[in-house]
């Protein structure tokens, strides 16, 4: 697979909330904080205003944009941002799974989307790979999206049988399909693994590193993949991504192995094999450096959710957060 695909795969999103709301009149909305959460929405008709916590400017929707929020984060959508926002859990609290939430009236703006649970372990790091808001708003790529949109906006209105699938999986297709739009639009300016896959050179090297992470991969094949001088692409990663190209590789590998320990029966020292280390003495060391426990407390069901707040947890927590960096 490819570096999102992986990613995405580890944090094994299932949606289990998709509506529509439709309002009317002036109005704002203030919504909680979802905890390893990914929101995929879509304006299908009407405009207003989004505002992220920890993003300095609202964004403006129009109809036929979407956006995604990957990070959980609180968020206010509203028709004018000077009014005082109300909160959405008495008004969203009725909403059944598919079905569409009317207010003041409705009739001046529709949204249409889905709310994602994800419960892969160290969620919280790996959301923090994406970017706290994907907005597309370019005519050409909504049409990329368009058939999801409406499909979806069908699925939700006649609720035929099987609409529940239908419309997870179109929301799966939806969150891809913009993430994807993203990258190639060339986002720039960030630091971290989602920033540095859109750029053409960083990204040969940390695709070469998920299709084969049990390769022994050095700095200079790395480089070499990336068309660069080692100097210059040790460098340039560590500026782009927050991490040496090393460093990445061996979190990577640890997250790996943390996601088979807790969902498949492989044996540490299979486990271990398949990810480049010879012996499991030497794969113990490196996973218990990054994720701050042996790989034998991890598979006896250790997870960031139920942990203590103990100093050996909170230090693995840490170095960890690296990565999304």
């Amino acid at each position: 697979m490819d570096p999102l695909s992986d990613v995405l795969s580890l944090l094994k999103p299932r949606s289990y909330m998709s509506a529509g709301f439709d309002a009317g009149g002036n109005w704002s909305i203030q919504f909680p904080d979802h905890h390893e959460c990914i929101k995929c929405y879509a304006v299908a008709s009407g405009q207003c205003w989004l505002s992220v916590e920890g993003v300095p400017d609202a964004v403006r929707l129009k109809t036929g944009d979407c956006f995604v929020l990957p990070s959980g984060r609180p968020f206010r959508l509203a028709s004018d941002v000077t009014l005082t926002p109300v909160d959405a859990g008495p008004i969203f609290s009725p909403a059944r799974d598919g079905g569409v939430v009317s207010y003041n009236g409705g009739g001046d703006f529709f949204l249409v989307g889905s709310r994602f649970a994800v419960s892969g372990n160290h969620a919280g790091v790996l959301l923090g790979m994406l970017p706290p808001i994907v907005h597309i708003r370019k005519e050409s790529d909504q049409a990329a999206l368009r058939w999801s949109v409406e499909r979806m906006m069908q699925e939700l209105r006649e609720r035929q049988p099987g609409s529940f699938l239908v419309a997870q999986h179109l929301a799966h297709m939806m969150l891809v399909q913009a993430l994807r739009i993203h990258l190639t639009e060339g986002v720039k300016g960030g630091v971290g693994w989602f920033f540095a896959l859109a750029d053409k050179q960083m990204s040969a090297a940390i695709n070469s590193m998920h299709d084969d992470p049990a390769h022994r991969w050095t700095l200079q094949e790395l480089a070499e993949r990336a068309g660069m001088s080692r100097s210059s692409f040790a460098l340039k990663f560590k500026e782009t991504v927050g991490a040496s190209p090393i460093e990445y590789l061996t979190r990577w590998r640890m997250l790996l192995a943390g996601d088979r320990l807790a969902n498949s029966s492989d044996s540490i020292s299979v486990i271990a094999l398949a990810l480049g280390y010879e012996s499991e003495s030497a794969f113990g060391t490196a996973f218990k450096k990054v994720m701050g426990f042996s790989p034998r407390r991890y598979s006896r069901g250790w997870s960031p959710a139920s942990a203590s707040h103990s100093e050996g947890e909170a230090a693995g927590a840490n170095r960890l957060e690296s990565i999304a960096a």
